[in-house]
């Protein structure tokens, strides 16, 4: 179904969480009848261009469509931060305060427990949310998924921080470097110290946006426009050194 969209009807839209476009994996629009449906559609309701909002599978749908001569323009939205040619993504910065608050709370349990917790945070094959939440959330020990992990060497620093007098201990872990809760359970066995898991999960890619986000999003946006206007096509657009820019999409892709 089209629904048409002007300023005032998306007058309400900046503080709010998620995407009112809805979002979803479509595997079909690999195949090329499938995309030429999508090209008809589009020009039947007289669209001569599109934004695609998104990470490198929708960078990769937005360079098919520009290659079959629809212009698109790809904008970096995921909390994960993983999408090449731009600093920073739509939406990393309000999942990130999510993250940190959500430390800043296991923290007051693990001390009042004297427990040691791990906390699993989103990122996939990046760890730039685990990396930027720990620093902040004063987190003892920190596992990437770009740094070579043995369980072994951190259990080894844990027993060193509880030798020293320390009674608790938060560990931030990227999603799938690990089973979080055999971990938990590897460390309560070698330490003798009470040891919880916390997957944080989806809800670090809901609430309010953080105004950077809405900054950065409203800026990101306004500069498609703008390069759709110069006649430009198959570009993304990033955010270096505070100055946007735009790209090859096959670069951010590769």
């Amino acid at each position: 179904r089209m629904v048409q969209l002007d300023r005032y009807s998306v007058s309400d839209v900046i503080n709010r969480g998620g995407t009112f476009l809805g979002s979803a994996r479509f595997p079909a629009f690999r195949e090329e009848a499938v995309r030429q449906v999508c090209v008809e559609n589009m020009k039947k309701h007289d669209l001569d261009a599109l934004v695609v909002i998104g990470g490198d599978g929708s960078y990769m749908g937005a360079k098919r469509l520009t290659e079959m001569g629809f212009p698109c323009i790809g904008l970096p939205g995921t909390i994960d931060n993983d999408v090449a040619g731009t600093d920073y993504t739509i939406g990393y910065f309000t999942a990130l305060e999510t993250v940190v608050e959500a430390i800043d709370r296991l923290r007051d349990t693990s001390s009042s427990h004297q427990r040691i917790s791990i906390v699993e945070v989103m990122g996939r094959h990046c760890g730039d949310l685990t990396l930027a939440a720990a620093i902040a959330g004063g987190c003892e020990f920190i596992v990437l998924p770009e740094v070579d992990f043995k369980k072994e060497d951190l259990v080894e620093e844990i027993k060193a921080g509880i030798a020293k007098g320390k009674k608790h201990a938060i560990v931030a872990i990227t999603e799938l470097v690990c089973d979080v809760d055999e971990l938990a359970h590897y460390i309560e066995t070698e330490t003798g110290r009470e040891t919880r898991a916390t997957v944080l999960g989806h809800i670090q890619r809901g609430g309010s946006p953080v105004a950077y986000d809405r900054i950065l999003a409203s800026r990101m946006g306004a500069y498609s426009i703008e390069l759709l206007q110069q006649g430009y096509g198959g570009r993304c657009v990033g955010i270096q050194n505070e100055k946007l820019v735009h790209h090859d999409i096959i670069d951010a892709i590769e």
